[in-house]
């Protein structure tokens, strides 16, 4: 059953249980707090802070656009899309560097806090064989790229053999080898990940957890409906609203969710593993393309085409969701997931009146 679209406005948030507002709201702020403090000044420099002081992002310009994939080149000169793609990475470049290059932000994966280690290194997948690191992102085309690990690595035969992906068999994940073996493969390895806007993300892992897959629905569904709805008792978990989705998001601890809507941060911690090449999920594969050539991998193993079953999420679709859903709850929204729009160039999300009237 799919989930139902954002209702009428929702009273204030329920406490979750055994919890109290306070120290719910206290354990989210510290967990954010280093990073938050750290990206200060950034934030403020670029006007990000005023804009969701104020509601949402309007009259400001959004970062560079995420480019078409296209030729790279005219006559010898560059094309129009390569000028914004090379504009878009500096932009990337130059904010994460101003962020990392923080005094009292790691410089490693061993400064993290045991917790944020163990997180980034159970995502960290290895090739030994091509001498590479990739940060899988759920809902960022992981399950393809694990795909293409596997058939690298001759688990698979092909990126199109059909069934359902089996998400930790037949790959190396960087945390189970021993602390030299880590450092050497960070230290030599080509390292990249893949991002995405964070709200298209959400929508995404909304969408596809609790409008098909049950066991979510169980897990979470189920009680995200009883924290958030009056006389939620008997939902079977399949008919959480995007709303009651936020708000469960806004009292969920940041290190402590689950990785489908953890922010990108959080995962990959970019600051403590300096990655080689960020891709985009808007320029999904021409940057994968960018990846296989660098790695050398075999001409055979191409990236996968889009599943016929896969429900994108369109641009109106994500308009449909933005301007249906609580502004407030957005505007609360944004500061666990601040860190994934600016570092990675996303524009905050444009809830205005004249934006939702189109």
């Amino acid at each position: 059953m799919q989930p139902r679209g954002p209702g009428p406005a929702e009273p204030r948030r329920a406490v979750p249980p055994g919890r109290s507002r306070a120290r719910s709201r206290g354990a989210a702020g510290a967990a954010l707090l280093p990073s938050m403090l750290m990206f200060g000044v950034i934030l403020a420099s670029s006007g990000l802070l005023l804009m969701i002081e104020r509601g949402i992002l309007a009259q400001v310009g959004p970062p560079p656009p995420h480019p078409p994939a296209g030729p790279s080149r005219r006559d010898g000169r560059d094309s129009p899309a390569e000028l914004e793609l090379e504009v878009l990475r500096d932009t990337r470049n130059r904010t994460i560097r101003a962020l990392c290059g923080q005094r009292s932000m790691p410089r490693s994966v061993w400064e993290l806090p045991p917790g944020q280690r163990r997180t980034v290194l159970r995502h960290l997948l290895v090739s030994d064989k091509y001498r590479f690191l990739y940060c899988y992102v759920p809902k960022v085309a992981c399950s393809n790229w694990k795909r293409i690990l596997k058939v690298l690595d001759g688990a698979l035969e092909s990126v199109d053999v059909q069934g359902k992906m089996d998400h930790k068999s037949d790959l190396v994940f960087l945390g189970d080898m021993k602390p030299e073996e880590i450092s050497y493969r960070l230290k030599h390895y080509y390292k990249f990940i893949f991002v995405r806007n964070p709200m298209e993300r959400l929508l995404s892992a909304y969408r596809n957890k609790f409008g098909e897959i049950k066991e979510y629905q169980q897990k979470y569904g189920v009680e995200i409906v009883r924290r958030y709805r009056k006389n939620g008792g008997n939902s079977a978990g399949d008919d959480v609203t995007f709303s009651e989705f936020l708000r469960y998001l806004l009292d969920e601890d940041v290190e402590r969710m689950n990785e489908h809507w953890m922010p990108i941060y959080n995962l990959c911690q970019p600051c403590a593993v300096r990655y080689d090449f960020i891709g985009s999920y808007e320029r999904l594969h021409a940057d994968a393309n960018h990846v296989l050539e660098h790695i050398q991998s075999p001409s055979f193993v191409r990236f996968p085409e889009r599943q016929a079953w896969y429900k994108p999420v369109t641009a109106e679709t994500l308009h449909y969701y933005l301007c249906n859903t609580q502004r407030r709850l957005i505007k609360e929204l944004l500061p666990k997931y601040i860190l994934d729009f600016s570092l990675f160039a996303y524009p905050l999300p444009n809830i205005t009146s004249e934006f939702c009237r189109q």
